[in-house]
C-alpha cells in the first residue's frame, strides 16, 4: 500500500478530515484565518495509521473489540488494552518513519513538540470526542517523536474512546488515526475559551479560563482556573482562582508540576484586556466554523497561539427562526406533550403541519415563541398564570428571563368600541358556556370517528403527488376538527369545573384535591379505558396455558399468525386483534409519526400482557372502574353531607353538585382529542410507507425508512421526481444521532440559553425531591426505574419512576401504586391518568431516574408534591 504520510498544517483544512483527522483538519484551518496564529508543524496521516491498523497482528484484536459486549464493560476493557498494546509493539513501517523524520528536520529535529492525537470522527460538529485520545507534550527528538505517534495511535482504543464511539453508533474499524506533531509552546498562561457559556447555553457571552504555564493544569483539573465572561468587547463577570499549581516543561523533554508563587496565586492569570482580546479572536473563528467553538489558547508575552478549536457539542441548538435580531422566549412542545427525545426529520415536519399554532426547530425538538404572550402587562399575567398552574417549572424560568428586561415590551391594546350586537364573547375571553349534557361529547365523538373513517376510505389508492395533494386536504380537516369550538368549550368546561371544586371545597371545607377522587372512573375516558382493556385481553389469554407459553417463549411481532396453531390461540388472537382495532395506532413517542406504531410492532404488548396474567385475577378490570366509580360517589355523598351542614348550605351542596355533575360529564374527553391525532398519524403513515416502499422497490431509495430522514416536502419531492439525495439522507440519520444526546429545555431563549426553572419551596423535607403534585394521596413502595415500556418488570405495590409518559404507557398505570416522572404537568397524560386511576403521583421531578435507586423504598406524596428516599 503506497499513500501520502505526512501532510503540512497550512496545506489541509476541513475538507482533508479523511487524510488527517477533526483536529488536524481544523489545525489548518485555523491557519486561513487572519490575525489567529497556529503553532507550526504537521500531520502523520491516516494512510500511516492504516498501514499498521491492516497488519495481521491487529486483526485479531480488533475483532475480539467488535464482538466485545458495550454492556460488560469488563470484557470491553480487556479487549482494548489487548488492541492498545498490539499497536505499540508494532514498528512504524519504513517509510512512514523516513516520512515523519523529514518533516522534522524542517522545523529543527531538536526542537520540542506537542504529539496530539487527531482522529477521523474527533472534533465534528455533532460529536467532539474531546478527550478521548491522547496528547503528549514537550517531546524532544526524533525516536520519542516516532514512539509517541505509535502511543497516540494506541489511543484510539483507551477503553474511554470506545465506549464514546459505541455510545454514538460509530464502528471501531470506521475510526482512522491522525497524529498532530507542532512546535512546543511554552507559555506564560494558558487555557481555554468558549465562544458561548458552556452551561447556560447563551451565545451572547464568551467565557475566557486561564491559569499559569500550560494549560494542562486546567485539562487534568490540577487548579481552579481563572474565569473571564466577556460580552460586547467587555469583561462583564471575572472569578479569580487560587492556582497554587502550574504544569511546566522540563528541560530535556516532559512536563512537570510545580508550584506556584504563593504571592501570585490569587493573581489574575490574564489582564481584562488580554481576555477581550482571546474573546475577539474566539468571535473570528466561531464566525469561520459557524457554530460555537471551544478553543485551546496560549499566550507568550503577548503573543496569543491557539492550539485547537472543536465545536461545543453538548450546546442545545437555537430554532433557525432566531436569526431575525430580535429577542424570543420558545417553550419545549415535548414537556407538554410528555415526549422530550429527538424525533426525526419527517415527524417534526408532519407535526408542524398539523400542529394548531406555528412551531420552531431545534435539536429534533419542537418550540413555540412564547414572545407574543410575554409582551404585554395583562398578556404576561395571563401566560404566567396559565403556565405557573400547568408547570410551575416552566414558570420559573420564564419569570427568570423576564427579570431581565429583556422580552421587548408592548403596551395593553386599548379596549375596543363595543360591538351593539355582538355575535359572541370576545376571542381572548372564556369560552361561551355550554349545557352538562353528555350528549354533547357523544356528538363530538361520532364526528371524530365519520372524520377518521372518511380519511380511510379515501386515500385508499392514492400514490405519488396525488397522495401529497390529498394529505394536504386532509391536513385542513385535522386541523378543522381539532379546532372544533364545542371541543374547546368541553375540555375547558372540564378543567374549571375541577378547579371549581378543588377551589370550593378547600375553601369551605378544607379539603385538599377533592376533584383528584370526584374524577375516578369518570366515563369517555378513551386513554383509561385502552389501559383497562389489556386487562380484558390478559383475561382471555389466561385461560388458555399453551398461549401463554407460547408468548413467554419470546414472542415476535409474528406471534399472531402462530397463535391459530395453539389451543384457544383463536381466541387470543381475536382478543389481541380486537384491541389493536382500537388501540394499535398507540405507541411511545407517538407524535412522531415515523415511531412504530402498536399495529407495525404488536410483540411490544406481549410483556405487559404476560405481566397482567401474572398479577391480576379475572375481571379485574370491571373491578376496577367499579371500585373507582364507587369511592367517587361516596367522595360525593361525604362532601355533599358536611356541606348541607355549614350556614348556606344547601345552596353550596347545589352548586358542588352541578360541578361534581360537570366534571364527570366532560373530564374524560379531554384524552380524545390526542387520540383522534394519533388515528389520523396511523393512516397518513400507512399510506406514506406504501409510498416509501413503491421508491424503494423502484430503487431511489435505499430502505424505505429513508423517508423517516426527509421532511414531507422533500418526501413530496422524492415521489415527484424519482431522485433521492443519499448524502442529505446519510447526514441527517447522523445529525439524529447527535440530537438524542442532547437533553431539550423546558425554556430557550434566541440568545442559546437554556432554563430549566427552579422549584422555590421551604416546606419539602431534607433530602426529598421535589415536584409538581397532580394526584392526590401518599403511597410507600418499592421503586422501579424503567426507561423502556417493554422492558417493565412490576409487581403490584411496585411506584413506576419514569423519564415522561405518553398514552402508550398507560397499561403500566393498572398495575403500580404510584407514579414519579421527570417531565410532567398538572394537566399532561400522566397526571390525568393517575389521578383517573386513583394514583398518588408527583411529576416534573428533576432527574428522578438518576436520583431515585431502582430496587429502592420511596415515599410520594401525591398531595404535597415531593418524595423520600426511604432506602
Amino acid at each position: 500500500m503506497t499513500g501520502r504520510y505526512v501532510w503540512q498544517l497550512h496545506e489541509v483544512d476541513e475538507t482533508r478530515i479523511a487524510a488527517v483527522g477533526g483536529k488536524g483538519a481544523h489545525l489548518g484551518a485555523l491557519t486561513r484565518i487572519d490575525g489567529v496564529r497556529v503553532p507550526g508543524g504537521f500531520c502523520v496521516a491516516t494512510d500511516a495509521f492504516r498501514l499498521v491498523a491492516r497488519t495481521p497482528a491487529l486483526a485479531g484484536p480488533l475483532d475480539r473489540l467488535a464482538r466485545a459486549d458495550a454492556d460488560d464493560p469488563a470484557a470491553l476493557r480487556t479487549a482494548a488494552a489487548e488492541v492498545r498494546r498490539a499497536v505499540e509493539r508494532t514498528a512504524l513501517p519504513g517509510e512512514v518513519a523516513a516520512a515523519v523524520t523529514g518533516a522534522l528536520s524542517e522545523f529543527g529535529a531538536d526542537a520540542a513538540y506537542a504529539v496530539r492525537s487527531s482522529a477521523t470522527a474527533e472534533d465534528l460538529p455533532t460529536a467532539s470526542f474531546a478527550g478521548q485520545q491522547d496528547t503528549y507534550l514537550n517531546v524532544v527528538g526524533a525516536a520519542e517523536v516516532l514512539r509517541h505517534v505509535s502511543r497516540c495511535w494506541a489511543s484510539l482504543f483507551t477503553e474511554r474512546a470506545v465506549t464514546y464511539r459505541r455510545r454514538h453508533g460509530i464502528e471501531d474499524r470506521a475510526v482512522d488515526m491522525a497524529v498532530v506533531v507542532q512546535l512546543m509552546i511554552v507559555p506564560d498562561a494558558a487555557g481555554i475559551m468558549f465562544t458561548a457559556d458552556p452551561v447556560s447555553g447563551d451565545r451572547t457571552v464568551v467565557s475566557v479560563e486561564a491559569g499559569f504555564g500550560l494549560g494542562e493544569a486546567l485539562v487534568s483539573g490540577l487548579v481552579n482556573p481563572d474565569v473571564f465572561t466577556v460580552r460586547d468587547g467587555a469583561v462583564v463577570g471575572r472569578t479569580i482562582g487560587t492556582k497554587a499549581r502550574a504544569v511546566r516543561a522540563v528541560a530535556g523533554g516532559g512536563t512537570r508540576e510545580t508550584p506556584v508563587d504563593p504571592a501570585r496565586q490569587a493573581s489574575p492569570a490574564l489582564t481584562d484586556a488580554q481576555a477581550v482580546r482571546l474573546a475577539a479572536l474566539g468571535r473570528r473563528i466561531e464566525a469561520h466554523f459557524g457554530c460555537p467553538q471551544d478553543i485551546e489558547w496560549a499566550l507568550t508575552g503577548d503573543d496569543v497561539h491557539i492550539l485547537q478549536s472543536r465545536p461545543i457539542t453538548t450546546l442545545f441548538p437555537v430554532p433557525a427562526a432566531a436569526a431575525d435580531g430580535r429577542f424570543h422566549v420558545y417553550l419545549s412542545v415535548g414537556h407538554q406533550q410528555m415526549m422530550t427525545d429527538a424525533m426525526k426529520p419527517l415527524g417534526l415536519s408532519m407535526w408542524r403541519r398539523t400542529a394548531m399554532a406555528p412551531m420552531h426547530e431545534a435539536g429534533g425538538r419542537l418550540f413555540v415563541d412564547a414572545t407574543p404572550h410575554l409582551s404585554t402587562p395583562a398578556g404576561r399575567a395571563a401566560f404566567l398564570g396559565m403556565i405557573g398552574r400547568a408547570d410551575p417549572l416552566t414558570r420559573d424560568a420564564l419569570e427568570t428571563v423576564l427579570a431581565r428586561d429583556v422580552v421587548p415590551a408592548a403596551p395593553d391594546p386599548a379596549p375596543a368600541a363595543p360591538d351593539p350586537a355582538p355575535a359572541g364573547p370576545p376571542a381572548s375571553g372564556p369560552p361561551p358556556s355550554i349545557d352538562t349534557d353528555p350528549a354533547i361529547v357523544t356528538a363530538l365523538v361520532e364526528r371524530s370517528r365519520e372524520s377518521v373513517a372518511a380519511l380511510r376510505r379515501d386515500i385508499r389508492g392514492r400514490s405519488g403527488s396525488g397522495l401529497f395533494d390529498f394529505l394536504d386536504e386532509a391536513f385542513a380537516e385535522h386541523k378543522r376538527v381539532l379546532t372544533d369550538p364545542v371541543s374547546a368549550q368541553v375540555i375547558m368546561a372540564g378543567m374549571q369545573a375541577a378547579w371549581w371544586l378543588n377551589d370550593k371545597l378547600g375553601e369551605w371545607l378544607g379539603e385538599r384535591d377533592a376533584a383528584d377522587t370526584l374524577t375516578l372512573s369518570a366515563p369517555g375516558n378513551v386513554t383509561a379505558e385502552m389501559g383497562l382493556a389489556l386487562l380484558d385481553v390478559a383475561d382471555v389469554i389466561r385461560a388458555y396455558p399453551e398461549v401463554v407459553a407460547f408468548l413467554r417463549d419470546g414472542a415476535d411481532d409474528g406471534f399472531l399468525d402462530e397463535l391459530p396453531k395453539l389451543p384457544g390461540g383463536v381466541e387470543a388472537r381475536a382478543a389481541v386483534e380486537g384491541y389493536l382495532d382500537r388501540y394499535g395506532m398507540r405507541c411511545v413517542g407517538e407524535i412522531d409519526i415515523t415511531r412504530p406504531r402498536w399495529s407495525e410492532r404488536p410483540a411490544t404488548l406481549v410483556p405487559l400482557i404476560l405481566d397482567h396474567v401474572r398479577t391480576f385475577a379475572p375481571g379485574a378490570a370491571a373491578r376496577r372502574f367499579a371500585d373507582g366509580r364507587e369511592r367517587a360517589r361516596a367522595k360525593a355523598r361525604e362532601v355533599l353531607d358536611r356541606l348541607r351542614a355549614l350556614p348556606d348550605g344547601e345552596r353550596k351542596a347545589a352548586e358542588t353538585q352541578a360541578m361534581i355533575d360537570r366534571v364527570r360529564t366532560f373530564a374524560g374527553y379531554r384524552e380524545y382529542p390526542k387520540y383522534d391525532i394519533v388515528s389520523r398519524y396511523a393512516v397518513y403513515k400507512q399510506a406514506l410507507m406504501v409510498e416509501a416502499d413503491r421508491l424503494a422497490r423502484a430503487g431511489v431509495l435505499a430502505d424505505p425508512e429513508d423517508v423517516f430522514y426527509l421532511t414531507f416536502d422533500e418526501f413530496r419531492e422524492v415521489a415527484a421526481t424519482g431522485r433521492a439525495d443519499a448524502a442529505l439522507i446519510r447526514g441527517r440519520r447522523d445529525e439524529f444521532r447527535a440530537h438524542q444526546a442532547l437533553t431539550p429545555p423546558r425554556v430557550l431563549t434566541s440568545d442559546g440559553e437554556a432554563l430549566n426553572g427552579s422549584y422555590r419551596r421551604a416546606d419539602v423535607p431534607p433530602g426529598a425531591l421535589t415536584g409538581l403534585a397532580v394526584s392526590a394521596g401518599v403511597v410507600e413502595g418499592r421503586a422501579r426505574v424503567v426507561t423502556d415500556l417493554t422492558g417493565a418488570d412490576l409487581q403490584p405495590g411496585d411506584i413506576l419512576v419514569t423519564a415522561h409518559t405518553d398514552p402508550s404507557w398507560t397499561p403500566l398505570f393498572v398495575a403500580v401504586a404510584g407514579l414519579v416522572t421527570e417531565v410532567g404537568g398538572l394537566m399532561t397524560h400522566g397526571a390525568v391518568i393517575a389521578r383517573e386511576y386513583g394514583l398518588p403521583a408527583v411529576v416534573a421531578v428533576p432527574d428522578a431516574t438518576r436520583l431515585i435507586p431502582d430496587g429502592g423504598r420511596i415515599r410520594v406524596h401525591g398531595t404535597d408534591g415531593y418524595v423520600e428516599l426511604l432506602s
